[in-house]
């Protein structure tokens, strides 16, 4: 994945979207150092292949549990 910076993804957006359209790249704009947005193809799938894969996999009961410690890591990582 290319790295760009904001002012030059604004300058060659147009090269940026052929080479994402053409050839699948994927790039991730940078302001002052920090990812701000990824420019990418887009998702493919499609509902049923999404049913499918649930009906595989017996629902988590701890799932809530593990999403709620997830966030507490992130919200943690942001506040340092």
């Amino acid at each position: 994945m290319g790295e760009v910076t904001a002012t030059e993804a604004a300058r060659s957006f147009s090269d940026l979207l052929d080479a994402v359209e053409h050839r699948g790249e994927r790039f991730t704009i940078v302001r002052r150092g920090k990812a701000v947005a990824q420019l990418q193809p887009p998702a493919e799938g499609h509902g049923a292949e999404v049913k499918a894969l649930l009906r595989r996999h017996r629902p988590d009961r701890h799932w809530g549990q593990d999403l709620a410690g997830v966030r507490f890591l992130v919200e943690l990582e942001e506040r340092s």
